[in-house]
């Protein structure tokens, strides 16, 4: 699908041309999010993307500094899933068993994990994997029992600037 790094305003929408090159009717890429998220689809995974050149001095100055992508989601509607990554000590261990995937597993942008190799996931990919069709090839390790925070490694961190003053202070209090 196509996206935009902002919202298309009304007038370029309806421009002939542009909707016949599929830009003009390119999704703000944060409005698909949340979408996505309104829909039931907690945690879309970005799969792929690249960047959608323009190369036509026309339009590009019709388009003005709208940087337009193509993107690949995978999405899940599963009971349980977050809103965002959270850390409950889990791992998983691929297989190997996925047709056409027999050294790594590529559930996403950001999680390609390779067969036989412990490898950490928060609680929402543990879910991706476990509750799925993906179930039988894989391994899991933990559950939901203790819940450690934010799973830095999806790419959120807590908002508090005091929390990270802290941690570069290397004391808690």
């Amino acid at each position: 699908d196509v996206y935009a790094d902002r919202r298309v305003p009304q007038s370029l929408r309806e421009d002939a041309v542009l909707w016949g090159e599929c830009i003009s009717g390119a999704l703000y890429w944060n409005d698909f999010q949340n979408l996505a998220k309104t829909c039931g689809f907690l945690d879309p995974r970005l799969m792929k993307d690249s960047v959608i050149t323009v190369e036509n001095r026309k339009l590009e100055s019709k388009l003005g500094r709208i940087k337009f992508f193509s993107a690949t989601y995978r999405l899940w509607k599963l009971d349980g899933l977050e809103s965002h990554c959270e850390d409950y000590g889990q791992a998983v261990i691929y297989k190997g068993t996925c047709p056409l995937s027999p050294d790594k597993f590529e559930l996403d942008g950001h999680h390609a994990i390779e067969k036989g190799k412990v490898f950490p996931v928060c609680g929402n990919t543990w879910k991706m994997l476990h509750d799925t069709r993906f179930k039988k090839h894989f391994e899991f390790i933990g559950n939901f029992d203790t819940h450690y925070g934010i799973d830095a490694g999806c790419g959120t961190v807590i908002p508090y600037s005091s929390a990270k003053e802290a941690a570069a202070a290397g004391g808690c209090c």
